[in-house]
């Protein structure tokens, strides 16, 4: 079968015919309709120091899968041959004290697929059953590949209650316009996003959101007292990990405001160091978010789009898996929002 692989150590990925991989007991074959692109994508293309230290090539990567469940291994009985899935691509242990709490997500010896164990940027992949979420028959297939970052939004952005509060997304990537879609829907008074690139703030904008914020240029104090707050934002969603906009953040939540952090810090967080005497002074609450909680968060992104929540506009871009550079090129532009691989024609 075809498969985007990382064949050695270096830059770059290929795309090769690779075996077809073979089901063992409690596990499910899916053959890949759609993937989206993820950062941890590019990473591992453009063989960064993160990449080097983690991934053992030869190695499918790819993690934003859907697709139908072609092969059902022996003792499975949860899901059936035609099945359309989206995959949790977190594999957890089962048996350590976080899994026996229902808390799967913070599983110490958690594998991923497409970064641990090869991945979804193929013709089909395996993973254990209880890794597959089924959707219903007419999701959009686009929608249905980005459930795994859909989850991280949506994780993030209901991590604290949102009904009238203002909250402050910094970053507008494709999960942060989804976070700032989530809480809007859920009832936040004023949502306001930032970021650098106006293609984005663009797509903020086309999602609904109060007001966005060019701070390369803007003042983030100007829209506040034109939205007239006057206390802070009540939640923030770091979610560009970038160091300067944790810093922002902090200083203009109100008293007691909570911050949910998903953004992985990209450099040295010293060079830019959080006002912890404010943190500490104005009783706010800080919270680290990774991944989705299994399957707590699927269960909400399904009712979600049920009742009304529309995604599909931060999909922005469909490739054919044979144009995978074309593609991960968009990616790295920034001037997207997410970006769709079609394994259809396969």
């Amino acid at each position: 079968m075809k498969a985007l692989v990382k064949t050695a150590p270096g830059p770059g990925l290929d795309l090769v015919d690779v075996p077809v991989p073979s089901v063992s007991s409690g596990e499910v074959r899916v053959r890949v309709l759609r993937t989206g692109i993820c950062g941890t994508d590019l990473h591992i293309q453009s063989w960064d120091a993160w990449a080097a230290a983690v991934i053992k090539a030869p190695l499918v990567i790819g993690h934003e899968i859907a697709g139908l469940v072609d092969v059902v291994g022996p003792g499975v009985d949860t899901v059936e041959v035609g099945d359309l899935v989206s995959i949790e691509g977190h594999l957890v242990c089962g048996r350590c004290r976080n899994c026996l709490a229902g808390r799967r997500q913070l599983c110490p010896k958690t594998v991923s697929v497409g970064v641990n164990r090869d991945g979804g940027f193929a013709e089909s992949v395996v993973v254990p059953a209880t890794n597959v979420w089924r959707q219903p028959p007419e999701r959009d297939l686009d929608v249905a590949a980005i459930f795994d970052p859909f989850g991280n939004a949506v994780h993030t952005a209901l991590t604290f209650p949102t009904l009238g509060e203002d909250v402050l997304v910094t970053g507008a990537g494709p999960i942060g316009i989804m976070a700032a879609a989530v809480v809007r829907h859920a009832g936040a008074r004023h949502v306001v996003i930032t970021d650098i690139s106006e293609y984005r703030l663009d797509l903020a904008r086309s999602m609904g959101v109060t007001r966005t914020v060019d701070v390369g240029s803007s003042q983030l104090s100007a829209v506040m007292t034109e939205l007239g707050m006057k206390e802070g934002f009540d939640v923030g969603l770091e979610m560009s990990g970038a160091a300067a906009a944790l810093r922002s953040m902090v200083d203009v939540m109100a008293n007691g405001g909570r911050i949910a952090l998903l953004g992985l810090p990209s450099g040295d967080v010293r060079d830019l160091p959080v006002d912890w005497s404010r943190v500490i002074t104005s009783m706010l609450t800080v919270r680290g978010i990774y991944g989705r909680e299994m399957f707590e968060t699927w269960y909400a992104m399904s009712v979600l789009i049920g009742a009304g929540l529309d995604i599909r506009p931060v999909i922005t871009h469909r490739f054919s898996y044979r144009d995978y550079e074309a593609a991960f090129g968009t990616a790295r532009s920034g001037d997207c929002g997410k970006v769709v691989l079609d394994w259809s024609e396969v």
